[in-house]
């Protein structure tokens, strides 16, 4: 139990990470859609860093920056250009999985074997690593994971306890205020745009850096999209987005521990198959969501 709490912990990551960028953009009126590519080229850049450079924390820094360039892009035509952004996102996720695959084979051609780095090691706190089971599952994580779990209560705070969040949050609810007051409401969204897809791409970077030591072009396997799913079902809350995390990291680690013990009498399928039928259950049975009123709406400035 200890051990599959601990994993659990991890694998809750990524997605925390991931939901609470999408829970700010989405505060201020904008759905990453694009957010499964932006993970997936996160991965495909945090392995690529950290394999030619030997160094994980240069694949990191190459995730955050090729996160970003897809977040600009993908808020040049949404924000800028006013494109929809259910087509815009889609587009630019099938973009992705081309190009990432491409630039794979350019680099690397196609080994006989998959090209592997060492796994990022996990950073066991002083002291608090021994303490009974408590130790094991919470504090003998990667340091990737301990950031997660730092950035959603400190984006709660920033979100609803400061005026930076006021802002965002107003953007994504009245941004014909936030205009009248003087404040570009396209620039507020874009900065936002471009954070999530910082956060977006570390978070990708972990399944290649943190988890596999190696790069797939389905290692994401749709979990961008849990990430998305994520932020609705903690109700655009960043605490929330927390707590979800930690419902689908269990779930997944659930799968992955009864794959490897021989599943029982569920066929390996179903057990791939959990966290996204879970999604699917949670979102319906959820009865009220308080969405952002300009979420999906682009700004269009009277004159």
């Amino acid at each position: 139990m200890i051990n599959l709490m601990s994993r659990a912990i991890l694998m809750s990551t990524p997605l925390l990470i991931g939901a609470t960028a999408e829970v700010f953009a989405e505060r201020a009126g904008v759905m990453i859609i694009a957010i499964e590519g932006i993970f997936l080229i996160g991965a495909w850049g945090g392995f690529v860093g950290a394999f030619t450079a030997g160094n994980t924390f240069i694949g990191f820094f190459l995730a955050s920056v090729l996160g970003v360039i897809i977040a600009a892009l993908y808020g040049v035509f949404t924000v800028k250009l006013k494109q929809h952004q259910i087509v815009a996102g889609t587009a630019i996720n099938i973009f992705i999985a081309g190009i990432v695959t491409f630039f794979h084979r350019v680099l690397f051609g196609v080994p006989l074997l998959p090209l592997t780095i060492e796994p990022f090691k996990t950073m066991p706190i002083p002291l608090l690593s021994r303490i009974p089971i408590v130790g094991p599952i919470l504090f003998s994580q990667s340091l990737l994971t301990y950031v997660a779990y730092i950035v959603a209560p400190l984006g709660f705070f920033i979100l609803f306890k400061t005026s930076a969040g006021l802002l965002v949050r107003s953007t994504g609810e009245n941004p014909e205020s936030v205009d009248v007051a003087g404040i570009n409401v396209e620039r507020v969204r874009l900065i936002v745009i471009l954070i999530a897809g910082f956060m977006g791409g570390i978070a990708g970077s972990f399944y290649s850096i943190v988890y596999l030591g190696m790069f797939t072009s389905g290692i994401i396997g749709g979990r961008g999209w849990i990430a998305f799913a994520i932020c609705f079902l903690g109700n655009w809350n960043p605490l929330g987005a927390m707590v979800g995390a930690l419902i689908f990291g269990i779930a997944e680690a659930l799968a992955i521990y009864m794959q490897s013990s021989g599943g029982g009498i569920l066929p390996n399928e179903v057990l791939i198959a959990m966290p996204y039928i879970l999604t699917i259950v949670l979102t319906i049975s959820r009865k009220r969501f308080n969405v952002p009123t300009k979420l999906g709406t682009p700004y269009i400035k009277e004159h």
